[in-house]
C-alpha cells in the first residue's frame, strides 16, 4: 500500500511539471512571435502595407519631406489661364478626380487666390508641373517666339511634347502658344530668364530649358519667368530650379547626390549652377553619372513627359528630344 501510493506521488510530481513546461512553451512561443523584429520583410513587403519605408537622412537631404518653400506667390495664375482657355478646368479637374486625387490645394491654385508662397512637395510636385508648363506655354515670351521652338529645321513648335502634348487647354494648344501676357519682364529679367534657362537641363532628354520641348522643359521656363518677375535673384532661381527638378526627377538627382558623396561632397554644398548643367542633368550627362554609381537610387514616382503626374505623352524621339 505504501508503495502504491509512493508510485502515485510521484506521477504527480512529473505530471504538474510537464504540464507548466508545457504552458511555459506555449507562452514563450506566443512572445517571440509577437516580438520577433522582421528582419525578414522585402521593400515590396512594406508597399503593400499603409506603413513607409524610413526615410533616411541622405534622402532627406535631396528629397525634403516637408517640401521645399519656393521664392514665388502664385496668386491668381490658376484662374487667370482659365479664363483664356490656357486651361481648361474641367479636363484638368476630371483627370485628377480618376485619380481621387482633386484637393482642395489643387483646386485653390487652380481657382482661387493664393497669397503665400508656393511650396513644393513628393505629392505635388506633378500637379505643380503642370501648371508651370501651361504658364511657361501660354506666357508671351521671347524665347519662345524666337529660340529653338521656332527653328525650321523641327518643323514648327507644334510639332514637341510641350505644345501638342498639352491636351487640356481650350481648342488647340497652339492658340495659347506666347499668346498672353501674365506678367510682363523688364529687360534685366529676361536677360536673366535667357541666361539660367539656357543653363538649366532635364535627365528625359539632352535640351537645355532654352529649348522647352517637353513638359518639363516648358513648366521650368515658366517658373523661371515667374521668379523672375517677382524679384527672385540669380543665385535663388538656381537653387530653386535644382530642388524642383529633383522632385521632377528624384531617382536622377538621389543618383547625382550619391556620385557626390562618393567624391566627397554633400548635397548641401553642390553647386546648382554645375549640376543642373549638361554634364550632370542632360540625358547623356546622367548617363555617365549613373554609370559610375554603384548603386544608383530607385525612388518610386517622378513624372513623365504628359499631363498628369507618371503619366507619359506617346511620343516619337526626333532630333530636338521629347518630342511628339
Amino acid at each position: 500500500m505504501e508503495n502504491k501510493t509512493q508510485n502515485k506521488i510521484t506521477k504527480s510530481s512529473y505530471v504538474l511539471p510537464a504540464s507548466a513546461l508545457m504552458f511555459l512553451v506555449i507562452l514563450v512561443g506566443i512572445w517571440m512571435y509577437t516580438t520577433e523584429p522582421r528582419i525578414d520583410r522585402k521593400v515590396s513587403d512594406y508597399s503593400a502595407t499603409p506603413q513607409k519605408m524610413p526615410i533616411s537622412e541622405f534622402e532627406e537631404s535631396v528629397l525634403p519631406s516637408g517640401g521645399v518653400i519656393l521664392p514665388v506667390v502664385w496668386g491668381d495664375l490658376g484662374a487667370k489661364l482659365v479664363s483664356v482657355g490656357a486651361i481648361d478646368a474641367d479636363k484638368l479637374k476630371a483627370l485628377y478626380d480618376q485619380r481621387g486625387a482633386f484637393s482642395d490645394e489643387y483646386k485653390n491654385l487652380l481657382l482661387g487666390q493664393n497669397d503665400d508662397k508656393l511650396t513644393i512637395t513628393k505629392d505635388n510636385a506633378g500637379y505643380l508641373l503642370n501648371l508651370f508648363w501651361a504658364l511657361g506655354l501660354a506666357n508671351k515670351n521671347p524665347i519662345l517666339d524666337s529660340g529653338e521652338m521656332k527653328d525650321p529645321r523641327y518643323g514648327g513648335a507644334q510639332n514637341f511634347a510641350s505644345t501638342a502634348g498639352w491636351t487640356i487647354a481650350k481648342g488647340n494648344p497652339m492658340d495659347h502658344y506666347s499668346s498672353h501676357i501674365f506678367f510682363a519682364l523688364a529687360p534685366k529679367q529676361q536677360e536673366l530668364v535667357d541666361k539660367i534657362s539656357r543653363g538649366i537641363y532635364r535627365p528625359c532628354c539632352g535640351n537645355a530649358v532654352h529649348f522647352p520641348d517637353c513638359n518639363h522643359g516648358m513648366a521650368m521656363l515658366g517658373l523661371l519667368e515667374l521668379m523672375a518677375s517677382q524679384g527672385a535673384n540669380e543665385q535663388d532661381m538656381w537653387s530653386t530650379a535644382l530642388a524642383v527638378n529633383s522632385y521632377w526627377f528624384p531617382d536622377t538627382y538621389l543618383t547625382i547626390a550619391t556620385y557626390m558623396k562618393n567624391k566627397g561632397v554633400d548635397w548641401e554644398e553642390v553647386s546648382p549652377q554645375e549640376v543642373l548643367g549638361i554634364n550632370y542633368s542632360s540625358a547623356q550627362g546622367y548617363a555617365r553619372i549613373a554609370s559610375q554609381v554603384t548603386r544608383p537610387q530607385q525612388q518610386q514616382g517622378g513624372n513623365g513627359c504628359g499631363i498628369g503626374a507618371g503619366e507619359v505623352v506617346s511620343a516619337q524621339r526626333q532630333e530636338s528630344g521629347c518630342s511628339i
